[in-house]
């Protein structure tokens, strides 16, 4: 737990406003106002991002396509463009870096940053957090929202209170009684399933969790038990982390047709394993372990790992043990509706290996 007598941090969660869209609709005129999802509208494709005006029909990320047409009749798909997406980021990032080098991004939208002690001494980190929206809306043309507090818990459900395009501060005195205020299914850490878990038990806000003691928590939610004690008093000692270590990087695709001929397999496994290498050298991290996934058309998953003595060197190394994996599997009892080739046993720039299990990988595939 935190020292009382220590002096509070200063963190900010900066969240950027329904980005994928928000950077297709400022690049395309004709999309401003529009109800548009970015991803694939097809009958397999996978709303990645929704605009404001999409959201408003109930459309959202991870949906499927044909599902948001329905809500949406006018719904525009529009493709995604990655490589903007993070240019876009790199411009953030260095907005950012003008007012402290402690930042800890969780995606291309999104950020923690710790300006307790910042670079331009300026004592409110209010001020750094309007300062930062104003820089964004200057220079990328987009709007931020962001949450100020004095731990990563509480600004992170902050920065969502006033979305779009809002500020919302949450003082240390007032942490306890913002947490009591909160539906237990917002709290970041608690999953949907441990979400009905607690409503089962009467848990519904804030408030509800900490009048459970920590015993009575531990018997019923085991190791996070102590996690859950501290958030319910609006306690959060994570500290942010500039560089934080990957467990694994992986690529998926999801195809328009279930496919299971060699031929078709392996040209398809050829694309991901040069996304997934990009990916790897980008991150400045590679590993020892090569996991395949295989979603047949009846949703069966396979996966197949292999761990190697040394990381691959290229995108052809990956490729051969992936197809490897594939053939050993072939023919396929039906066809496969996407594919997914991962990496774990990572080992950063440093050489300090992550020791990461298989099992850990075919979880985050799933």
């Amino acid at each position: 737990m935190t020292d009382a007598s220590a002096k509070p941090r200063k963190i900010i969660h900066v969240d950027m406003d329904a980005f994928y869209a928000s950077v297709e609709q400022r690049d395309d005129p004709a999309l401003r106002g529009k109800p548009i999802a970015v991803g694939g509208g097809g009958p397999r494709g996978v709303v990645a991002a929704a605009s404001y005006e999409a959201r408003k029909f109930g459309v959202r990320s991870a949906m499927p396509g044909g599902q948001a047409r329905r809500l949406c009749p006018d719904l525009l798909f529009v493709r995604a463009r990655f490589d903007a997406y993070r240019a876009v980021s790199q411009q953030i990032r260095a907005i950012f870096e003008r007012f402290t080098d402690a930042i800890q991004p969780l995606s291309l939208d999104e950020a923690y940053l710790d300006v307790t002690d910042n670079k331009l001494g300026i004592a409110s980190a209010t001020y750094i957090a309007q300062e930062i929206r104003r820089l964004i809306r200057e220079e990328t043309g987009l709007t931020a929202s962001a949450g100020v507090s004095c731990n990563k818990l509480i600004a992170k459900l902050a920065s969502d209170q006033n979305k779009p395009d809002g500020l919302c501060i949450v003082k240390p005195e007032e942490a306890e009684a913002f947490m009591a205020a909160m539906p237990v299914a917002r709290i970041h850490g608690v999953g949907p399933v441990t979400a009905r878990r607690m409503h089962s038990l009467g848990i519904h806000s804030g408030a509800d969790l900490k009048a459970w003691p920590m015993q009575a928590l531990q018997r019923h939610f085991g190791k996070s038990a102590s996690f859950y004690y501290a958030a319910a008093r609006g306690m959060d000692d994570r500290p942010v982390r500039e560089r934080e270590v990957r467990k694994s990087i992986s690529v998926e695709d999801t195809f328009e047709t279930d496919i299971g001929a060699e031929e078709q397999l392996v040209t398809e496994l050829t694309k991901i394993a040069d996304r997934l290498w990009t990916r790897v050298t980008a991150s400045r991290a590679t590993g020892r372990t090569v996991t395949l996934k295989i979603k047949l058309g009846d949703f069966r998953i396979l996966t197949r790992s292999r761990t190697l003595s040394g990381p691959p060197v290229n995108a052809e190394d990956l490729l051969t043990i992936g197809a490897a994996l594939l053939r050993a599997e072939l023919p396929l009892p039906i066809g496969a509706r996407l594919l997914g080739l991962g990496m774990s046993n990572l080992v950063d720039p440093d050489g300090e290996e992550d020791e990461e299990e298989e099992a850990q990988l075919r979880l985050a595939f799933g």
